[in-house]
């Protein structure tokens, strides 16, 4: 059963930083590429960045990219975001995600993921 937790969200003002954690258990043995989504109210799931688990090449949404970093610790297994700058529109709820679909697939695509995590609030203030 595999079982992913995030952590690390709250409410910052703008400008600020957060360090966001997916804590993995269960098979993650299987885990190619691991990524972070987001969900602002009345819009859709949204690509924020990807990294393949045994590379660790990395991917960024422009919304993000320059501002944010992503990694893992494959011996905790454990998925990091570092947001640094937040806007406004940085507010959502972020979900951790993993796929066992190999590399090289959609990684923007919510379909190319097997497992999700619950989410964590991240608000910023203006």
């Amino acid at each position: 059963q595999v079982q992913l937790v995030e952590s690390g969200g709250g409410l910052v003002q703008a400008g600020g930083s957060l360090r966001l954690s997916c804590a993995a258990s269960g098979r993650t043995f299987s885990f190619d590429v691991m990524a972070w989504f987001r969900q602002a109210p009345e819009k859709e799931r949204e690509f924020v960045a990807a990294i393949t688990w045994s590379g660790g090449s990395k991917l960024y949404s422009d919304s993000v990219n320059g501002r944010s970093t992503i990694s893992g610790d494959n011996a905790k297994n454990t998925l990091y975001l570092q947001m640094d700058s937040l806007k406004f529109e940085d507010t959502a709820v972020y979900y951790c995600a993993a796929s066992e679909m190999g590399v090289g697939g959609n990684y923007y695509h919510t379909a190319f993921y097997d497992y999700w995590g619950r989410g964590t609030q991240v608000t910023v203030s203006s």
